[in-house]
């Protein structure tokens, strides 16, 4: 690297950490040190831009290479920016990626961003000398920042893609930071090197795989999103062991979450919404008026009990789709109305998870019990009849190739 461009990167993630703890998204100090001495350059050394719009099939890229000067400043700016960084279509090879534009294939690897990544890491409390296991740690950005505060040889990744381990094992001994990555199954963890005291999962998961829980170690802390077929209400999981053993498992629901395991596949309300636009439905009366946005409770309570239900965050009135039922609900056109449409009454759903969510005294977090003997997983807002429950899926079968 050229004395110029390491000022300047240097001068980038310092300007990073500022914005960060401006927004008062970063207040642990080991994190802060981490994220000024990690080089991004070297973990996100190109990145794809999508030029087409939403909808498009295929889809219209730009791959930037950070070692062109003609991309240098737009590459610089995106990895050192808040913003998600696409890295990898259709499990590509990432060794030698032609610059310029691309058209097709779908993104298979990307950074989460930035804000996420703070917020995950300081909930699960890294510290010098703790064991840590990130679960599909993708071009391993936390993994690198975890390494940085647990020491060399305690942190630990899984990946499922040989040629994204290769990418980011390379980027990794580079750094200098002392840590693994194995190709593997991350759905069982990895037994070798266990037990962690701090457990990171990149991918939503409908239910927790027994294998990490068997892994985290007394005094240990696992976090996930628990994902449903929806990318509008996600919710993040927290697992804790105490010192004699026990498990709790706490669920959030969040503004955001990771994309769920390969084997599901997100809805999307793009394809309704020039319908939505068109005909927005018949308007009836309600005595719900649009939820609030961060109500996340009531929001992760819809995304499990009310399930294919998506939201058109585009939309200029708050806009509910359930895109394989051809239906969706409009808040409007007044106070006290809302526009339906299609066979399922999509606002009728929301009216009754929200007057269960009320009668439950509105519970913003959840307990999760990880198994009752015969494997299941329920949650549970607390006791008695009016606690708001539902049962967890099971893991579906996944063919090998296709897990994170």
């Amino acid at each position: 690297m050229s004395p110029d461009l390491d000022t300047t990167t240097t001068e980038l993630r310092a300007k990073m950490v500022r914005r960060l703890e401006t927004a008062g998204v970063l207040t642990e100090p080991r994190l802060r040190e981490a994220l000024l001495a990690v080089r991004r350059e070297v973990l996100l050394p190109h990145a794809y831009v999508r030029v087409s719009g939403p909808g498009a099939d295929p889809i219209d890229w730009r791959l930037l290479d950070g070692s062109h000067p003609d991309d240098r400043e737009e590459w610089l700016g995106l990895i050192h920016s808040d913003e998600s960084i696409l890295l990898q279509r259709d499990g590509e090879p990432l060794d030698a990626l032609p610059r310029g534009p691309v058209t097709g294939g779908h993104m298979t690897s990307m950074s989460t961003f930035t804000p996420a990544t703070v917020e995950a890491l300081q909930e699960l409390g890294l510290a010098p000398g703790r064991r840590y296991l990130e679960l599909g740690p993708g071009p391993g950005v936390s993994l690198a920042l975890a390494a940085s505060i647990a020491g060399t040889g305690l942190a630990t990744g899984v990946e499922r893609d040989g040629h994204r381990a290769a990418f980011a094992q390379g980027h990794l001994d580079r750094l200098g930071v002392g840590a693994q990555v194995i190709v593997g199954d991350a759905l069982h963890g990895h037994a070798e090197r266990a037990p962690y005291d701090r457990i990171h999962s990149g991918f939503g998961v409908p239910c927790v795989p027994s294998a990490w829980v068997e892994q985290l170690a007394p005094g240990g802390r696992l976090l996930t999103t628990l994902t449903t077929r929806t990318p509008s209400w996600p919710g993040q999981l927290l697992v804790t062991r105490d010192g004699t053993g026990r498990v709790e498992a706490v669920l959030r629901g969040r503004p955001r979450g990771y994309r769920p395991m390969l084997g599901y596949t997100w809805l999307n309300a793009v394809d309704h919404r020039a319908r939505n636009k068109a005909d927005p439905g018949t308007a009836r009366l309600t005595r719900l008026g649009p939820p609030a946005d961060d109500a996340y409770g009531f929001w992760v309570a819809v995304a499990h009990l009310a399930p294919g239900l998506v939201r058109d965050f585009q939309a200029e009135t708050m806009t509910i789709v359930a895109p394989e039922d051809d239906s969706w609900a409009v808040a409007g056109p007044g106070e006290g109305t809302v526009r339906v449409q299609g066979p399922r009454d999509v606002w009728a759903e929301l009216e009754d998870v929200y007057a269960r969510w009320v009668r439950a005294d509105r519970p913003e977090t959840y307990r999760v019990c990880l198994s009752d003997g015969t494997g299941a997983q329920a949650v549970t807002s607390g006791t008695g009849p009016t606690a708001l429950s539902w049962a967890l899926p099971e893991l579906s079968p996944v063919l090998p190739r296709m897990l994170p």
